[in-house]
């Protein structure tokens, strides 16, 4: 697998937009964590290790990156985007519990197959899915022993 800032490079090369400094440290910082972020956590992030960068530009940046097919757009959550970086790991959906806000990612071949069964039955080319499952995870329901 190609490293993620070769990817990035070239996909802004082919919009004509040119890798800054900025755009490089932001690639970087999302690529660090495996967790879901929002724009707030990833400033702090970037912030924690010296560096100013404008939200402008974190919210430029995470655009493209979105754009490119790097980073996936996970859930609103109190009015603001979260997201996580995909590029390189294979697909899969979320439970989100409302009460806790614990999100687990999970796989399920069966849900591949019914998008495939889908976009036949409806003459229709599907290039993927998001899916978010909500509800409440056993210990927000009192079960968790």
């Amino acid at each position: 697998m190609r490293p993620e800032s070769e990817v990035f490079r070239e996909f802004l090369i082919h919009k004509g937009m040119r890798s800054t400094p900025e755009r490089e440290e932001i690639l970087a910082e999302v690529f660090a964590h495996h967790d879901h972020f929002d724009v707030e956590e990833l400033i702090m992030r970037l912030r924690r290790r010296g560096l100013r960068i404008s939200r402008a530009s974190v919210y430029r940046t995470l655009a493209l990156l979105v754009e490119s097919g790097m980073v996936g757009e996970v859930y609103i959550e109190d009015g603001h985007m979260h997201y996580e970086h995909i590029y390189g790991h294979e697909h899969h959906c979320h439970l989100r519990c409302l009460g806790c806000r614990k999100l687990i990612e999970f796989r399920n071949g069966s849900l591949k197959e019914m998008e495939k069964r889908i976009g036949q039955e409806n003459d229709f080319e599907i290039i993927g899915h998001k899916l978010e499952i909500y509800g409440y995870c056993a210990a927000c329901r009192g079960e968790e022993s």
